[in-house]
């Protein structure tokens, strides 16, 4: 008798790295292919928070003192990066939570750090602080992207996915290193809550529970965030929901514009279909979603309608996503398998995996 059907692949899937220690979140890979990940600090053993791959072996980025903080809130070395993303003029920002464990950030932790890669050497060019009122003590820095074209230097756009405090974007010039918040706590970037929104990985409910087995709602809220190709709108959307939302870009910098005029640009994108820990674009204007509840990656095309790149039962939580050379890169962690959300046990499976899927397209490059 033949074996039941099962579920497919669909698309393709190639390995680019293996991990058997600590989990990783954040993948960026470079014009030249150099590939670097970061690893935040939620109870793993980890080395250091940020490395690249070579040789096949992931060795400490930009060196091993960089990943050695003295201090949760060291202003000059690495606490736990949560994201790294190579910008439009090839460098490659850091972006620190300064919050080990989901802890309270004290001024100097929370950053913003650009690396320049050289062929002699990579140079921590820049450091971005965030003072205390944009970084609050419960902001999760979660996530970056860039436009080159803002101001003198640029403009970098950053979520809050806080789950126990306010939610919203940073917004930073980086010609001074200022930086403010927009759309705080505005119902866009919170988290949907049961009974409006119920979430299963591998047929388990993901919600927090303890060792008692009493259980509260993931509350993360602004988590996945991408530009549009032309730079026009921010594309963002909360951890919990399956909702996803755009903003105008000139409003968020124009510090002219008033919060109320900064929130009547928000735009409901619709349901996505599936909750996502990432977005990504593309330079022929497609938007990409990781989808953690089916192991799967989709995109909008620019004329509305939706498409699979990848479903494969081995991608299990993609999370970040970086486009480069006609490739997506996507991180797949187990994120759901953590113990808080599985009464104190560990039910994560190693090894945890670095992927890659063929498109035809690159990276938008605002600049």
């Amino acid at each position: 008798m033949a074996d039941p059907v099962a579920h497919e692949a669909l698309g393709e899937l190639e390995v680019v790295h293996l991990f058997s220690g600590a989990m990783p979140t954040g993948v960026s890979v470079s014009r030249t292919g150099r590939v670097f990940v970061c690893y935040p600090k939620w109870g793993d053993d980890v080395g250091f928070t940020v490395g690249e791959l070579r040789d096949g072996e992931m060795l400490a980025f930009p060196d091993q003192e960089r990943n050695d903080p003295r201090s949760d809130a060291d202003p000059e070395r690495l606490v736990s990066v949560q994201s790294i993303v190579v910008d439009p003029a090839d460098r490659l920002w850091l972006l620190d939570t300064g919050s080990p464990l989901f802890a309270p950030t004290e001024h100097g932790g929370p950053k913003l750090v650009r690396v320049d890669l050289g062929g002699d050497g990579d140079e921590v060019a820049q450091t971005v602080l965030f003072p205390t009122e944009v970084a609050l003590p419960t902001t999760y820095l979660n996530d970056v992207r860039f436009d080159l074209r803002r101001g003198q230097a640029g403009a970098a756009y950053i979520t809050d996915s806080s789950d126990q405090g306010p939610n919203g974007i940073i917004v930073v010039d980086l010609a001074t290193g200022e930086s403010w918040r927009r759309l705080h706590e505005h119902p866009s970037t919170k988290a949907t809550l049961p009974p409006d929104l119920r979430m299963v990985v591998e047929g388990q409910d993901f919600v927090e529970r303890s060792e008692d087995g009493s259980t509260s709602p993931v509350q993360m809220g602004a988590d996945g965030i991408a530009i549009s190709a032309d730079g026009e709108r921010l594309f963002y959307c909360p951890l919990a929901g399956r909702h996803w939302y755009s903003v105008d870009t000139e409003a968020l910098w124009d510090r002219s514009t008033d919060d109320e005029a900064v929130a009547a640009t928000v735009r409901d994108e619709g349901d996505k279909g599936c909750v996502s820990d990432g977005l990504e674009t593309d330079d022929a204007g497609r938007l990409y979603v990781t989808d953690g509840e089916h192991d799967a990656v989709h995109r909008r095309l620019p004329d509305g309608t939706w498409e699979t790149v990848v479903s494969d039962p081995r991608l299990l939580w993609p999370d970040t996503m970086s486009v480069a050379q006609g490739w997506l890169y996507v991180t797949a962690n187990q994120l759901y398998a953590q113990s808080k959300y599985r009464a104190g046990r560990d039910e994560r499976r190693r090894p945890y995996v670095l992927f890659r899927t063929p498109i035809d397209a690159g990276p938008v490059r605002l600049r």
